[in-house]
């Protein structure tokens, strides 16, 4: 019977082994696997990094002929999501933003120039050489062009994406980019204009309504305008990109008012600029509903402004960006408005 118990407790002590061998191999897999994940997730931002860099270098190449070209780094308010520091509370570094200059190279000496703060677009994007045709025109025309990265902009790692705050302190790192220039470049401040397409647009809006003392017009195409109304036509993946807890943190349904506060047409009361706005009926991105309720406030509003929708114009979305004849012909229409609205004589 005592062998008989022996032989047992050895089995049970000898199974007991064995499933804390599996255990073990299963907790190294796992965090062979989290290790694994970790390493992925870091070289993503390692790479896009990377890909900024190179899109940098194409974009300062194919300007050289015309452009002083810069970009330099200024400080933004803190991001209030962040990590305290040392145990102090608030206590948040200055975010880090980003902004390219380009000045026309046939510029007078000693002229100061009027300015585009050409701002990009998308929920998380990077101002590259998509531009480039855009700002070789700007120049032209005798303006200086300012370009601002603001938070939550792609190529500048995780730290920068996840700072994002649409509609919010994003317009604040534009305006800092216009302050900027006009206090370190021969820009004329009373002569500036915010100009930019879909978010871009939008902020353009937002920056221009909040600073009639620091811009002189809007030009803002297909302009997002109310995210209640855009995240009620869009997919769900989207409302998350808003959601995210380093981002609003509520998705609209549970933060009306939130959204409002970050939407051009709950602001329209506070424009004192000229404005142009533009849009097309085939725009899959920007609903031109959005537009529509843009103008309609306005109008409500007894504001003064210029408009105009194209009828499902070549290229949708980015139908007055893109380098076509079409685009090139329409974008003559922004010319006229901003050399009228900046007193700037046409070239």
């Amino acid at each position: 019977m005592s062998a008989n118990l022996t032989r047992k407790t050895v089995l049970a002590l000898a199974l007991s082994v064995v499933g804390l061998a599996a255990q073990a191999q299963q907790a190294t897999e796992a965090d062979r696997l989290k290790a694994l994940e970790s390493q992925v997730e870091a070289l993503k931002w390692d790479l896009d990094e990377a890909r900024k860099i190179a899109e940098d270098t194409q974009l300062f190449l194919r300007l050289q002929d015309v452009a002083v070209a810069d970009k330099v780094i200024l400080a933004g308010k803190p991001n209030p999501k962040a990590k305290e520091r040392y145990g102090i509370k608030n206590e948040r570094h200055p975010i880090r933003i980003y902004c390219y200059t380009f000045l026309p190279k046939n510029a007078p000496k000693g002229k100061a120039l009027p300015a585009i703060v050409l701002t990009h677009g998308g929920v998380h994007g990077d101002f590259g050489t998509y531009y480039l045709h855009l700002v070789r025109e700007i120049l032209e025309r005798g303006y200086a062009v300012v370009a601002p990265e603001y938070r939550g902009s792609t190529g500048y790692g995780k730290g920068m994406y996840e700072s994002i705050d649409y509609g919010g302190l994003e317009n604040d790192d534009v305006v800092s980019c216009r302050d900027w220039a006009v206090d370190e470049l021969p820009i004329d401040g009373k002569r500036v204009a915010a100009v930019g397409w879909s978010h871009g647009g939008m902020i353009s809006l937002m920056a221009g309504f909040d600073h009639p003392d620091k811009f002189a017009a809007i030009y803002a195409g297909v302009p997002v305008s109310d995210l209640i109304t855009r995240l009620g036509y869009h997919e769900q993946s989207y409302t998350a990109e808003f959601a995210a807890k380093y981002h609003i943190g509520k998705a609209p349904v549970d933060a009306v008012d939130e959204y409002r506060r970050r939407s051009p047409i709950w602001n329209v009361s506070k424009l004192k600029i000229p404005l142009m706005v533009t849009s097309t009926t085939n725009d899959r991105d920007v609903n031109v509903v959005e537009v529509e309720q843009l103008i309609i406030h306005l109008k409500a509003a007894g504001k003064t402004f210029e408009s105009h929708i194209e009828k499902d114009a070549p290229g949708g979305h980015s139908w007055d960006r893109i380098d076509t004849s079409f685009a090139r012909k329409a974008r003559l229409r922004m010319y006229d408005f901003l050399d009228k609205s900046l007193g700037n004589a046409k070239r």
